[in-house]
């Protein structure tokens, strides 16, 4: 599934763990999303800053999978677009299967640069406990499988509403698996 919807965007302009849903929002070439604390060239996220603000900001934007809801709803947690923390919810896209690289085009301009796996951390617990082990876990080989959504890079600014096409243009092979970032 190369291709999907984007059911909600959502921002915050303050350090929170969940994010408002907006009407829309508006993604700017290199910085990420506007308005949104994890905006910048540089690293935003708090712990990436403490061990070194000068590194670049690979997490401008995330991105979740709605179906991701639906799998922890049956496991009896509710969550909702925001709640993660995430920028754009998508269906119908397999978002954890894109290779890194792989442009997202969001909308009628917008495109990001897929850059990897979020690596979900314990205030998913604290969110709501026992949540964690839902979107971190391991494969039969017992590699840790992460599911709480990917993360890019502003490449092509635009405006992304709830209801915009996205689209994934696969990069050239031999296709790199995405690895936390």
């Amino acid at each position: 599934m190369t291709s999907g919807t984007v059911t909600t965007v959502s921002s915050n302009g303050t350090y929170s763990f969940t994010k408002p849903n907006r009407e829309g929002i508006t993604l700017l070439a290199g910085l990420g999303v506007e308005g949104d604390v994890h905006a910048g060239v540089t690293v935003r996220h708090r712990s990436r800053v403490a061990q070194d603000p000068t590194q670049p900001n690979l997490r401008q934007v995330h991105l979740i999978h709605a179906e991701l809801f639906e799998e922890v709803a049956g496991a009896g947690f509710e969550v909702a677009p925001g709640d993660l923390g995430e920028n754009v919810t998508t269906r119908g896209i397999d978002l954890l299967s894109l290779p890194t690289g792989t442009l997202l085009h969001l909308g009628a301009e917008a495109v990001v640069r897929v850059t990897g796996l979020r690596n979900p951390c314990a205030q998913i617990d604290a969110f709501r406990h026992g949540l964690l082990k839902q979107v971190l876990g391991r494969d039969e080989n017992g590699e840790v499988v992460r599911k709480a959504g990917i993360m890019g890079v502003v490449l092509t600014g635009g405006e992304v509403r709830p209801g915009d096409p996205v689209r994934a243009e696969l990069p050239p092979e031999p296709h790199r698996p995405l690895e936390r970032v």
